[in-house]
């Protein structure tokens, strides 16, 4: 009986982690539509800029979709996924009202990747500079991952002697 009351107890308690989550990306997608709206031709720009995209393809997201704030995750969602802006948002009027975090795991972004966490808790930035990642685009990034080859400790890459 107590098990059962502690798991009944847990999943409430993450039920109500996961709407909060919602809350913060639902925050932030309201503020990008506010600055939209407020300033649109900037709003397009400040897209390209961080994305790396040409304004009249900015355009032509903006003009495909209900929200401004919802070009913005088409972008974004295509940064974290490694895919073009197009392929993403075909995925997106396909699956339209299905949510977010369940049109990213359709692109590829797992659950419990850093990324999808960053998107559960809105935790993205529309600044209208660069995006961290977007290096990776055209080459190698210059960030402090964890990936392979890019640290230096344990006798991978640093100056011989160092480990």
């Amino acid at each position: 009986m107590k098990k059962t009351m502690l798991m009944l107890s847990l999943a409430a308690s993450l039920a109500g982690l996961s709407s909060l989550a919602h809350a913060d990306l639902d925050s932030f997608l309201r503020s990008v539509n506010n600055q939209a709206l407020s300033d649109m031709k900037n709003f397009n720009s400040k897209l390209s800029s961080q994305f790396g995209i040409p304004v009249p393809n900015v355009d032509a997201i903006v003009r495909s979709v209900p929200n401004p704030a919802d070009a913005f995750m088409v972008l974004q969602l295509s940064q974290m996924s490694h895919l073009e802006p197009s392929v993403v948002l075909q995925k997106y009027q396909r699956s339209q009202g299905q949510g977010w975090g369940r049109l990213a795991q359709d692109l590829g972004i797992r659950p419990g990747s850093p990324e999808f966490h960053a998107l559960k808790r809105g935790d993205l930035s529309f600044t209208g500079g660069r995006s961290e990642g977007m290096e990776e685009r055209g080459g190698p990034g210059r960030g402090h991952g964890g990936g392979p080859g890019g640290g230096h400790g344990h006798g991978r890459g640093g100056p011989p002697g160092n480990d």
